[in-house]
C-alpha cells in the first residue's frame, strides 16, 4: 500500500513550558495529521538525553525522555499546580529549547509531583514495575548514583560501585531509595502518557515510526549494568570506539565515542539484549528505523583512547544471523533500514536479504557530474521496496539546502523538475512532489519542508555541538490549511489514507 507521512520530533512540537511533549499539543499534531491524509508520524528516539542533548546519545536505550512528560497532564492528576508550573523558568524562546534552563525547572517540578504521587497504592504503577524489571531498576539506580557523583559517567565513580560490586550496590540502594523510586516513577509516568498518546493515534490511522540508534552511549546504565555486552578492559574502559573513517566532509572522520559490541558474546545468548530491545521498541512504535544499518555488516573500529578517528579499521559485525534470529522472535515486526552514506555490495546485501526497505533522500540526488541510471537516489530510479524522504534530521531544509548548492547542482534540479532555479520555494513544492510520485512504498517529508522553511529550522548538523535539537514549530504554522495542501497532494500521487478530501478549519 502507498501511503505516506510526516516526520517531527516530539521535542518540536508546539506548546507551552519549554518543550514539545506529550500535551494537547500532540493530540491535536495526531489530528493534523489525520486531516492531512497521512499514514505516518515519524519522531526520532524518545530516550533520556545527555551531554549534548542528542536523542542519539541516551542514559538508556529502554527508558524515556522525563522532559516529554506532559506537565498538563500532572496539573490535571493534582500532583502540581498550574501556578508553579507558570513561575517556573524555561527559557525565553518559544521556537527553540533552553536545554539549561529545562535541566534546571523541569526535574524540580517532576520531585514535586513525584512527592504528592502515592505510588505505594497505584496498581497500574506496580504492574509497570514488574514487566519492566529487566531494565528499569538498573536506570533508576544508575541515575539515583550518577547525581550522587554531581553527574559524573560511571567510569568516575569510587570503585567499589564503578565495578557493581555487591555491598555497594547494597549500599546505594539503601541511602538513594527515595531517588531511586523518583526515576522509577519518571518511568511510569513517561510510558503511561506515550501509551495513550501512541493508542490515540492508532486509532486515528497514524502509524508511529520510531527509531533506534545501533548503539548505545558509553555513559549509560546499558554499559554500567551489563559491561560484558562490548569491548571493555578489566576497568570498564572501552577497547575501542565507534565513527566513521576520514572522507571530504570529515578529513581526520567521526569519532562517535560508544563503546563497541561485544558480538561473539551476544551471540552466544542468541542475541538475548537485542531481543528484548527490539521488543521494546515494537511496544513503543509501529515501525522500526534501525539507524546506522550498515554498522552490523562492518562497523568502524577505533583504539581507545584515540583523539581521531584515522587509526580505524573496518570489523565484520554479525551480518544477517542477527536478523535471522530477531524474525524468529518478533513477528509481524515492520523495520526500515537507514543504508544512507557510502554503501558497499555486502551491505546492499544484508539489506536485500532481510527484505527490509531501505531509505531513499532526494537531497543527494543531484550531482550534476552523476546522472546515470547509477545514481540511486535519483527519484525514477527508486524500486518500491523503499522509504522516500526528502531529507531526514541530520540533513538541511529542502530550501535551505537549494539555497547553497552548486549552480549546476540548482540547473539539475530546476531541469528535473521543470521549475525557475531562481525560485527555491517552488523547487521544493516541486521536489516533495516528485517524491510523493515516485515508486517508493512510503514517503516521509519533514514538517519544515512543508512550511517551505530554510535552515534557520535545521534539526540537526553532524559533528557539531551547541545548536542542535532545537527547533521547534509554533501553533500558529500547523495549521488547517497546511492539512488541506498536505492531502491534496497525498491523494494526487494514491497516498493518502482517506479519499475524502480535506476541507480547511
Amino acid at each position: 500500500m502507498r501511503a505516506s507521512g510526516v516526520l517531527l520530533p516530539v521535542f518540536s512540537l508546539p506548546g507551552k513550558y519549554g518543550i514539545g511533549c506529550f500535551s494537547k499539543e500532540a493530540y491535536r499534531f495526531v489530528d493534523f495529521l489525520e486531516l492531512a491524509g497521512q499514514s505516518f508520524w515519524q519522531i526520532l528516539p524518545l530516550g533520556p538525553t545527555s551531554y549534548g542533548d542528542s536523542p542519539y546519545q541516551s542514559f538508556s536505550t529502554f527508558a524515556g525522555n522525563p522532559y516529554f512528560i506532559s506537565l498538563e497532564e500532572l496539573i490535571q492528576q493534582g500532583l502540581l499546580t498550574r501556578e508553579l508550573c507558570e513561575r517556573s523558568d524555561y527559557g525565553n524562546d518559544d521556537v527553540s529549547i533552553d536545554y539549561g534552563a529545562l535541566y534546571k525547572s523541569r526535574f524540580e517540578l517532576l520531585r514535586t509531583a513525584f512527592s504528592n504521587k502515592n505510588l505505594a497504592e497505584d496498581a497500574d504503577y506496580k504492574k509497570f514495575m514488574e514487566e519492566n524489571d529487566f531494565w528499569v531498576h538498573d536506570y533508576s539506580e544508575y541515575m539515583a548514583i550518577k547525581n550522587h557523583f554531581q553527574d559524573k559517567s560511571w567510569n568516575e565513580w569510587d570503585e567499589d560501585i564503578r565495578l557493581r560490586k555487591p555491598e555497594a550496590l547494597a549500599k546505594y540502594r539503601s541511602e538513594l531509595a527515595e531517588d531511586i523510586d523518583f526515576y522509577c516513577y519518571l518511568q511510569y509516568e513517561f510510558y503511561s502518557e506515550w501509551n495513550k498518546l501512541k493508542e490515540y493515534a492508532n486509532k486515528k490511522g497514524i502509524r508511529i515510526i520510531g527509531d533506534i540508534p545501533i548503539y548505545v552511549s558509553y555513559d549509560s546504565a546499558d554499559v554500567w549494568a551489563h559491561p560484558e555486552l562490548f569491548k571493555l578492559d578489566k576497568d570498564g574502559q572501552p577497547v575501542a570506539v565507534a565513527g566513521c573513517p576520514p572522507d571530504g566532509f570529515a578529513p581526520t572522520g567521526q569519532l562517535w565515542g560508544n563503546p563497541i559490541y561485544d558480538w561473539d558474546y551476544h551471540k552466544k545468548t542468541e542475541y538475548a539484549w537485542w531481543t528484548q530491545r527490539m521488543t521494546k521498541c515494537a511496544e513503543l512504535y509501529d515501525v522500526i528505523r534501525i539507524d546506522h544499518f550498515r554498522g552490523f555488516d562492518q562497523f568502524y573500529s577505533i583504539p581507545y583512547p584515540a583523539e581521531t578517528a584515522e587509526d580505524g579499521k573496518w570489523v565484520d559485525g554479525p551480518g544477517f544471523d542477527l536478523f535471522r534470529h530477531l524474525s524468529t522472535k518478533l513477528k509481524d515486526v515492520e523495520i526500515i533500514a537507514e543504508d544512507l552514506g557510502f554503501i558497499t555490495d555486502t551491505v546492499r546485501k544484508l539489506v536485500k536479504d532481510t527484505g527490509y526497505p531501505n531509505m531513499k533522500v532526494v537531497e543527494f540526488a543531484f550531482d550534476a557530474r552523476d546522472t546515470g541510471a547509477a545514481n540511486d537516489y535519483l527519484p525514477h530510479n527508486y524500486g518500491t521496496n523503499c522509504v522516500a524522504y526528502t531529507g531526514t534530521h541530520d540533513n538541511e531544509t529542502l530550501v535551505g539546502w537549494l539555497q547553497g548548492i552548486p549552480k549546476e547542482d540548482l540547473q539539475l534540479v530546476a531541469e528535473y523538475v521543470d521549475g525557475d532555479a531562481m525560485d527555491k520555494e517552488d523547487l521544493a513544492r516541486r521536489l516533495i512532489r516528485t517524491v510523493h510520485a515516485s515508486s517508493a512504498k512510503y514517503c516521509i517529508i519533514p514538517l519544515q519542508d512543508y512550511l517551505y522553511l530554510d535552515n534557520r529550522s535545521r534539526i540537526n548538523t553532524p559533528s557539531t555541538l551547541g545548536k542542535n535539537w532545537k527547533w521547534r514549530a509554533t501553533d500558529e504554522q500547523i495549521t488547517g490549511a497546511l492539512a488541506k495542501r498536505i492531502s491534496r497532494v497525498t491523494q494526487i500521487f494514491g497516498r493518502a489514507a482517506t479519499k475524502e478530501t480535506v476541507e480547511e478549519e
